[in-house]
């Protein structure tokens, strides 16, 4: 038994869209809790991912980017980031340093810009709130070491950092140091969650994120963000197997063909890598059966922001 006491703590991961906070989650945690894809705006709601170091037990708060809303769905995300960070002990705004060197040095790509603007908008945030973070650089593998020294210099100065790291998250390098960081700064307290236990989604919604992953991966030049994926049916069967259904829901009749694939081609592709991967969390054969469904008012119906812990009020 150690005599080093146990802590317990809650640290928020905002940033952009797309600038890697998924992937830093897991990687802190050290497996996947929460759904990474190329599409940006992937994560709609406050996943809890739990990482260990020693003693401490650290739950990370993955919210979803911060970003100019739109819709009401874009509210709901934007407002549930900004409660995320909030409630958290401490708060780290991931930055995707890649896009910012392109924008300052030339080479530009698509996004950038909006990239760039959105953690200035994190950082405006961050002064009107009054809170600290940690500026955690991330995708510096492949960038100049003066670049980043200057880049970190010029995003200190807005006052609102406590300390900065640099890191891959796609590779680990950095991120062993910025958990053990990060765990110096959770307060002593009982363990929220048991040792085993990686994440606090439960699992038919986990199991519809992984679905919506996949819809993500296999259709991501074809389909908009416009769609949903709902676990209708969580049945445990004799056997010990699952038997799940679930619909993949869209606005337009239009999509469902895009979704379906040719022959059934693409809904066949995503139910297959779906499947595999709940097997593969939920330790048991899975029987997973998909349906396409169109409904043109799904993002304005209170019950899918309910399910996901969203407010469908902001």
């Amino acid at each position: 038994m150690s005599d080093t006491p146990q802590r317990c703590g809650f640290a928020a991961v905002i940033g952009s869209p797309n600038a890697g906070k998924s992937t830093l989650v897991n990687a802190l945690v050290g497996e996947k809790v929460t759904i990474v894809t190329h599409k940006v705006q992937t994560t709609r709601f406050a996943v809890r991912g739990v990482a260990l170091a020693d003693q401490t037990q650290i739950v990370l708060v993955d919210t979803p980017g911060v970003f100019a809303p739109k819709t009401r769905l874009d509210k709901s995300m934007v407002a549930a980031a900004w409660s995320g960070a909030g409630e958290a002990d401490t708060i780290m705004h991931v930055v995707d340093a890649g896009a910012r060197a392109r924008m300052e040095h030339g080479g530009a790509k698509s996004g950038d810009s909006r990239m760039v603007e959105d953690d200035d908008r994190v950082t405006e945030g961050l002064k009107k709130t009054e809170q600290k973070a940690i500026l955690v650089l991330n995708k510096v593998d492949l960038m100049p070491r003066d670049q980043l020294l200057a880049m970190s210099q010029e995003l200190f100065e807005s006052g609102v950092y406590s300390e900065v790291f640099m890191i891959s998250a796609k590779t680990g390098s950095g991120v062993p140091q910025l958990r053990e960081f990060i765990a110096g700064l959770m307060p002593e307290g009982v363990w929220h969650y048991p040792a085993d236990q990686v994440a606090d989604l439960p699992a038919r919604i986990l199991a519809a994120e992984i679905t919506r992953e996949k819809v993500y991966l296999r259709l991501h030049e074809e389909l908009p963000y416009a769609s949903m994926v709902e676990t209708e049916v969580w049945k445990k069967l004799r056997d010990g197997s699952l038997r799940v259904e679930q619909s993949i829901i869209v606005e337009r009749e239009t999509q469902k063909p895009i979704v379906l694939g040719k022959g059934g081609s693409a809904v066949k592709s995503i139910g297959e890598a779906s499947r595999k991967e709940l097997e593969e969390v939920l330790g048991c054969k899975v029987h997973l059966f998909l349906n396409v469904k169109v409904d043109a008012k799904w993002m304005a119906r209170r019950s899918h922001y309910k399910d996901v812990g969203l407010d469908f009020d902001v």
